[in-house]
């Protein structure tokens, strides 16, 4: 039950903000386009029925295999590095949606760190390279986060106060929850405030994506 509200409610958000970006973003329909973190790719398909010069990036083999053989992307398996596998300007868009967050360190690593400013720093070093690579590949973006004080938090689907606890205890609680909470995740992710986001992206325009009056998410696009 609680799962399937939440996958309504994910879906009517991400095409709200699909929507906002074609009214916002005037993409030629020769456009090359990199979908970053894109999974199958059935996201940027949607939002973008009409193009078809679109590279689909992942960590995941299976969902590239996906986008290839159910919409015909072309595929790039990203491997944990600091270097996008592309040269300066080779897309004139990248699209990246709810990513950014989880870019910040090795997995097996970063996910058991419970010092609160040591996983801060690893997180926010990890996640500005980032942000530069996704400046130097493409002439313009839009990069998407959920806003980190949104009174339900994304990963996890409990009480916002969350993000807010010791990072000890945030981890103690996921490893609680995930045993039988419908929603499951790893420790991995660090979420933007309104700050972060401005100094992570000089060069966009930040929009807040708002939901009964309140930003559930950030968005930083750069035209």
């Amino acid at each position: 039950m609680l799962g399937a509200i939440q996958a309504r409610f994910s879906n009517a958000a991400r095409q709200r903000r699909g929507e906002f970006l074609v009214r916002t973003v005037n993409l030629p329909l020769d456009a090359k386009i990199l979908d970053l973190g894109g999974g199958t790719g059935r996201h940027i398909r949607t939002i973008l029925p009409r193009h078809t010069d679109i590279t689909v990036c992942d960590i995941s083999a299976d969902d590239l295999k996906a986008a290839r053989e159910r919409f015909g992307f072309k595929t790039v398996l990203l491997r944990e590095t600091e270097r996008l596998p592309f040269d300066d300007q080779a897309f004139d868009f990248c699209f990246c949606s709810s990513v950014i967050e989880h870019v910040t360190g090795p997995k097996q690593d970063v996910v058991t760190i419970e010092d609160e400013a040591a996983f801060q720093s690893i997180a926010r070093a990890h996640q500005n390279r980032f942000a530069g690579e996704i400046s130097r590949v493409a002439k313009s973006f839009y990069v998407q986060t959920p806003y980190r004080y949104f009174p339900i938090e994304s990963h996890t689907w409990l009480p916002g106060i969350i993000v807010l606890l010791p990072r000890r205890l945030q981890i103690a609680l996921i490893e609680r929850f995930n045993r039988f909470w419908f929603k499951r995740t790893a420790p991995d992710w660090h979420l933007f405030d309104w700050r972060e986001m401005t100094e992570t992206f000089p060069d966009a325009k930040i929009y807040r994506e708002r939901y009964l009056g309140m930003t559930k998410s950030l968005m930083a696009i750069k035209v």
